[in-house]
């Protein structure tokens, strides 16, 4: 093949030659073509920049309020989240970022130890933890001593069994605690019997309540120290009025003495007896002080019949009511306590049996003691359900007086009897009816219906298993009271407000009619006061008489000179 002459070209050579030329023409093109598309894109992020630092200086830009600023708020917020990473985010956004701001606003007292402030329960908890807690002195050998004797208190768990399947009672765990803290007061307190009478609810704290029976003697020394206190203060006050009545008597114009005599104080009944059959304790929770009530008075009884209080929790609260109240709280709920005792406490018919002794007494005697009877059975549980008949009350009635026994007023004393020999003109005033109630023992099934409404209703604990029911009775009088049958065990609870079921809506009594005037006579009746004339005649007059008189003494005078000379 010959040879080109070397200014002859290949033509696949200049092909080549004129493709990458073509090549290098589009590469400086298109680098052309980006310097133009890039300085828009870098107007662009530069606009981006201003804003974002912008926005930046925004969100760190420091309230007035609390001196923070948005972004670290922000911040913290998302770092909670992602670290806590909860669910449903977006609906617990706001409580987050509630809980980001009070934690800023925490008190910090010392860099070293966190402040923590304790809650309600926290603080009730600290409280409770002795409940838990074994004495260190209770060795092996006490404790076989004490499982040996007989102690008073109850098996509270036992029952929380039953009560539960009638339906009522509260939590294991505070029956729990509840029974914790009755071992407490039997532990520090001489008793024969403990019981857990129930629990009364209050607006802002509610009461336990235990029933309670001291041992024979041991209740005396309490009461004679109550007895010697009241005494000084009934001292104290005789004393006063009897200064009061000394400087009354110094003065020279002493005003008319009141005819007016306050009707006589009844009585309270005594200890182990009637109302104040048994002695109650309360708190307000479990582990806290145990607070002994004071016996209950007739006067407290008849003023919480006629009156509707809620409690505190607070047995130091005053009871402000029409009629006034004798008493503070703890007066008020003792009162309730034993209208309650005596309207729901009840028993299977047998269970408890009069003794010999009161079978030999008088028909005219009021039957206030009965005894446990060893020879009871048990009555079937369809019985108990079908009639009322078979469930007594076992708790004395209370009388209209406020007295289970009735007081006579009018009953004088011996000193009495020597004073009315003295003054037998006097009237002998009209001897009072006795006041008498349902006696003890007496079928539910005598109780009177208030408003066509059933005072009981009874029911079994099951019925699509009855061989293993028990019977619940509960009270439509006393919301709230209940009681259980199972063969021979039973047992009374209340839990409620300690209010009795009225048909009507409650009202405070009215207040008594406005006093008449006095009436009118010539000794309180007004005149008009006379004019400046009649009292001028009126003066004239006395002036005149006044004349006359001495003249007329004048004229005495003389005779009786003439006739001294004459003799």
């Amino acid at each position: 093949m010959s040879q080109l002459p070397d200014n002859i070209s290949n033509p696949d050579q200049t092909e080549s030659q004129s493709n990458l030329s073509k090549t290098k023409v589009k590469d400086t093109v298109s680098s052309q073509e980006q310097l133009v598309q890039m300085e828009p894109e870098s107007n662009l992020n530069f606009s981006n920049e201003t804003m974002i630092r912008n926005a930046k200086a925004y969100l760190l830009k420091k309230s007035t309020i609390s001196n923070q600023n948005l972004y670290d708020h922000l911040s913290q917020v998302m770092t909670k989240l992602l670290d806590e990473r909860p669910n449903n985010a977006v609906d617990i956004i706001e409580d987050i970022s509630k809980e980001v701001k009070r934690s800023l606003f925490s008190k910090k007292m010392d860099t070293l130890r966190d402040d923590y402030e304790s809650s309600m329960a926290f603080s009730l908890a600290e409280i409770q933890k002795a409940l838990f807690t074994k004495a260190i002195e209770e060795e092996e050998g006490v404790e076989h001593e004490e499982e040996a004797v007989e102690t008073p208190l109850p098996n509270v768990m036992e029952l929380a069994f039953y009560f539960e399947q009638a339906g009522v009672g509260l939590s294991h765990e505070e029956m729990y605690r509840i029974f914790l803290a009755l071992k407490q007061l039997v532990d520090s307190q001489p008793l024969q019997k403990c019981r857990f009478w129930g629990k009364v609810l209050g607006t802002g704290e509610n009461y336990i309540v235990a029933e309670v029976d001291y041992r024979e003697g041991e209740e005396d020394i309490e009461e004679l120290g109550e007895e010697e206190e009241v005494e000084a203060k009934e001292e104290d006050k005789e004393e006063a009025r009897q200064g009061e009545e000394e400087e009354g008597e110094e003065l020279e114009d002493k005003p008319p003495a009141s005819t007016y005599k306050p009707p006589p104080v009844i009585p309270k009944e005594t200890n182990r007896s009637g109302t104040n059959r048994y002695t109650y304790f309360v708190c307000n929770e479990p582990a806290k002080a145990w607070t002994k009530l004071p016996p209950v008075t007739p006067a407290q009884i008849t003023v919480a019949r006629k009156i509707k209080k809620f409690f505190t929790g607070n047995l130091e609260a005053p009871v402000i009511s029409y009629p006034p109240f004798p008493g503070n709280e703890m007066n008020y709920l003792r009162a309730q306590i034993a209208r309650i005792s005596a309207g729901t406490q009840i028993s299977p018919l047998g269970f408890y049996q009069f003794g010999d002794e009161e079978e030999e007494e008088e028909e005219g005697s009021v039957r206030d003691n009965y005894e446990e009877n060893v020879e009871f059975e048990g009555i079937p549980v369809p019985e108990m359900v079908e009639t009322l008949a078979n469930w007594v009350h076992h708790t004395q009635h209370i009388l209209p007086q406020g007295r289970s026994v009735w007081f006579n007023v009018v009953q004088k004393k011996e000193e009495d009897f020597e004073e009315e020999e003295e003054e037998e003109e006097k009237e002998a005033p009209d001897e009072p009816e006795p006041e008498v109630g349902p006696p003890l023992l007496t079928p539910l099934s005598e109780d009177v219906e208030v408003s066509n409404v059933p005072p009981w209703a009874v029911k079994p604990s099951s019925h699509l298993i009855p061989q293993y029911a028990i019977a619940v009775m509960r009270s439509n009088l006393w919301p709230g009271a209940c009681t259980f049958v199972i063969g021979k065990k039973f047992e009374n609870i209340y839990l409620g407000w300690g209010h009795k079921y009225s048909p009507e809506n409650y009202s405070p009594p009215s207040a008594p009619m406005v006093q008449a005037e006095f009436a009118s006579g010539p000794e309180t009746t007004e005149v008009d006061d006379p004019t400046v004339e009649e009292e001028q005649a009126l003066r004239a007059a006395m002036e005149e008489r006044l004349a006359a008189a001495e003249e007329a003494e004048e004229e005495e005078e003389e005779e009786e000179e003439e006739d001294e000379e004459d003799n």
